[in-house]
Formats: structure tokens, C-alpha cells, sequence
């Protein structure tokens, strides 16, 4: 919902608002935030908070490190789970110069340009986002222990699930925050959870991303558990995931379908490291329903594209390779433009695999190319890659790639 920023003032003052958390990401997608009281923010909607941007890893300020955090007043949301009295409400940010201008490496703001850029070529996206957890025992100082919270498999139930009511607190909690979630179940792995929300235009979709991760491990220390989102928590179990849903507002034909998938197919070398950021993203890959192929299919699992069985108001393209640990900004960014290229110049997909390939051998699996399997190899692709240089900073590219 859009507040103006005097409507944010009045609640703040009638709701009995004390603390207000300024929030923001590094260009990795980790939160960050500054506390400030009520009465200064007057002064944050006019001029911005300074903060010390030499302090945020990467951000490259050099010798002009004073940077300021002007609040987005249609993020406003009181955090339940602080006290009824003296309320504690968080916004997301854009972070600026003194004289207004966009700090370069603020991936929201790349994130805004994005869709901007496609709303002017006439096209509107809407992003889903399904992502799997683990939860592990914690010990007597609170920190995560190796010991899974449960032993349950996929859609097990109580008392197997041990899970299931922080999963109920998690969604009511996002329910209070206005995240719709649209359904929640033990996954695969001994201790292992996934919550997906409902669809909703990128910029919110990734807003609701970093929400969904600070929600998750606060309602998981309140019920006394560590939230793991890592790519691969345990060796030997399925990987953590964050399956990412794209659709295009009056363009899900099956002509217009193929040119998405290939868009992003086409770019899917160049643009992995910053889906797959981590070594551990790589024991993923072509394990647990894990893709391992650039291929797709409709309704197949194990291909790194399905489009899923809906009916055509839900139609919508999903990409199964994305773990946790991208930044939801950037990736949603450049997925944004590789569709974007896709329907510009109409870049079909080859045909569709309509096989298992979790068990598929060397012979089935002939001809087929393969998702880029280590982080070496995706950060040479995403070096090399002009689309990537023509949509990303060069500092972000630099510190992807080291």
C-alpha cells in the first residue's frame, strides 16, 4: 500500500511508535539496519540518515563514505514479534549521496531500474519465490549445532515434523507483515522446511526475501532453533533451494513461454554466480532434485526450467537452479533483462526434455550442456559476460568475481 510520508509521520505519532528500524542490504543481500527515534524522522524523509558506508563491506565508498538511507514509505510494517507499547516499525531504504543522487552499488535501486526499463518496452513481471530451510538444534549458548531439529521427510506430520510450529508462527508472523504465504510443509531433508508466499511485483517480491530470511531465523530462536538457509547444510541430504517464479502480465502464451525460457537459458552461465554465490552452491547442483542440465520441461523437476500445471491466470515460468545466498535484487534484475532479451529477439528454446534426469546415465543424458558446476567457472562466465557489464556495476561484478 502507498503512504505518503506526512501518513507515515501520523501513525508513528498515534500508534505509539518508539523505534524506527532504517533498513537496507550490502551487495550481497544482507540485511542491515539503523535504529533512529520518532522525532528525527522528519529529518529521514527530507534529507536522509547519514551512515558510515566505509563500515559496510564492499561497498567501495573511499574517501566519501557518508552515505544516506531515505526511507521507502510504502514498506512501512510494525514488527510483531517487539512489544504492543513503544512499537518498533521497519522500512527498506534507498541509499543516496548528500545530494540525493543513487549510490551505485544499492542493488534495490539496480532492482528498480530494471523494471522500470521493462515497464518502458511495455512489459510487466510478477516474481514468487518458494525457499527451503533447515532447522538445527541449538546449544546452551544458542548457536547451531550439526544435529537436525527432526528426523521427518517430505510433507511428514506431527510429532515427526518437529517443525511445524515454527513454520505456523513464521506465517502468521509474515501474515502480520502483510506477506501472503501460500502454503508451508516439511521438505526432504532431516530438519528441513519450506514456506512459499504469494506472487507480487519484483521489487516487492525481493523486499519480501530479505523479510522472509529475518523472520524465519527470529521466530526460529524464539522457539529455541537455529534457521540454516545454506545451499548444502548437510553432505549427504538435499540442498537448500530458492525456486524463483517469473511470469509477464498478458504475455504467457505458449509462443511467448519459450521466448522467456530461452532468454534465460541463454544467459543462465553468465548470470550464475550471482544466483549461486557460494562453493557450497555447487554440492547442490544434480543432487535432491537439484537441476544439473540447461534444459527445461513442463511440469519435470528435474530439469532446470519447468513451467508448472496452472491454469492460464497462474501461468508462470519456474527456475530451480537459485539457492538463499543471491542477493534477490540482483537476481531478479538480470532475470528481468535476460527475458527481456528473449522477447526482443525472440530467442526460442530448443525443445523441451520430457525425461528423468535425476537418473539419467551418460548415454540419455548425451548432448546436453551443463549448468556450470563449480564457483571458479561461474565467475570467469560472469567476468567475460557483456550482458552482465551492461546491466551490473563493475564493482559488484569485481567483488563477485575475486
Amino acid at each position: 500500500m502507498k503512504y505518503s510520508p506526512d501518513e507515515i509521520m501520523q501513525f508513528i505519532a498515534e500508534e505509539d511508535v518508539k523505534f524506527i528500524r532504517l533498513a537496507f542490504c550490502d551487495i550481497y543481500g544482507n540485511q542491515k539496519n539503523v535504529s533512529i527515534m520518532p522525532n528525527e524522522i522528519e529529518r529521514a524523509f527530507k534529507y536522509g540518515i547519514s551512515i558510515d558506508a566505509s563500515a559496510v563491506a564492499d561497498f567501495n565508498c573511499g574517501v566519501h563514505s557518508d552515505l544516506f538511507l531515505r526511507p521507502d514509505a510504502s514498506t512501512i510494517c510494525v514488527l510483531p514479534w517487539r512489544p504492543e507499547h513503544g512499537k518498533v516499525v521497519r522500512m527498506f531504504c534507498d541509499i543516496t549521496y548528500q545530494n540525493g543522487d543513487v549510490f551505485e552499488l544499492d542493488t534495490r535501486n539496480i532492482l528498480k531500474k530494471a523494471i522500470k526499463d521493462a515497464k518502458e518496452k511495455g512489459y510487466s513481471f510478477k516474481f514468487g519465490t518458494e525457499m527451503e530451510f533447515y532447522l538445527f538444534e541449538a546449544d546452551e549458548k544458542g548457536n547451531k549445532t550439526d544435529i537436525p531439529f527432526d528426523n521427518a521427510g517430505y510433507m511428514d506430520i506431527a510429532p515427526a515434523d518437529k517443525g511445524e510450529n515454527v513454520r505456523r508462527d513464521i506465517c502468521l508472523t509474515l501474515e502480520k507483515m502483510g506477506i501472503e504465504s501460500e502454503g508451508s510443509h516439511h521438505q526432504t531433508g532431516p530438519g528441513q522446511n519450506e514456506i512459499d508466499f504469494k506472487y507480487s511485483d519484483p521489487l516487492t517480491c525481493a523486499d519480501n526475501a530479505i523479510t522472509f530470511k529475518y523472520v524465519v531465523n527470529t521466530i526460529s530462536v524464539r522457539h529455541g532453533v537455529c534457521a540454516d538457509f545454506s545451499p548444502k547444510p548437510i553432505a549427504d541430504e538435499a540442498g537448500n533451494g530458492m525456486h524463483i517464479n517469473i511470469s509477464v502480465d498478458g504475455q504467457m502464451t505458449d509462443e511467448n513461454i519459450n521466448y522467456i525460457i530461452g532468454g534465460i537459458i541463454k544467459r543462465i552461465s553468465d548470470i550464475t554466480v550471482f544466483l549461486n554465490r557460494v562453493e557450497n552452491s555447487y554440492l547442490r547442483f544434480g543432487t535432491f532434485k537439484a537441476p544439473k542440465y540447461v534444459s527445461w520441461s513442463k511440469e519435470n523437476r528435474s530439469q532446470l526450467i519447468r513451467v508448472p500445471a496452472a491454469p492460464i491466470q497462474n501461468k508462470r515460468v519456474e527456475l530451480r537452479s537459485p539457492d538463499a545466498m543471491c542477493n534477490p535484487y540482483i537476481a531478479y534484475s538480470l532475470l528481468i533483462y535476460a527475458v527481456l532479451e528473449g522477447f526482443n529477439k525472440k530467442l526460442a528454446a530448443d525443445e523441451a526434455i520430457n525425461k528423468d534426469l535425476f537418473y539419467a546415465n551418460d548415454e540419455e543424458a548425451k548432448g546436453l550442456k551443463s549448468l556450470l558446476l563449480d564457483l571458479n567457472s561461474a565467475k570467469n562466465a560472469a567476468k567475460n559476460s557483456d550482458f552482465v557489464k551492461k546491466y551490473l556495476p563493475s564493482a559488484i561484478i569485481e567483488k563477485y568475481c575475486e
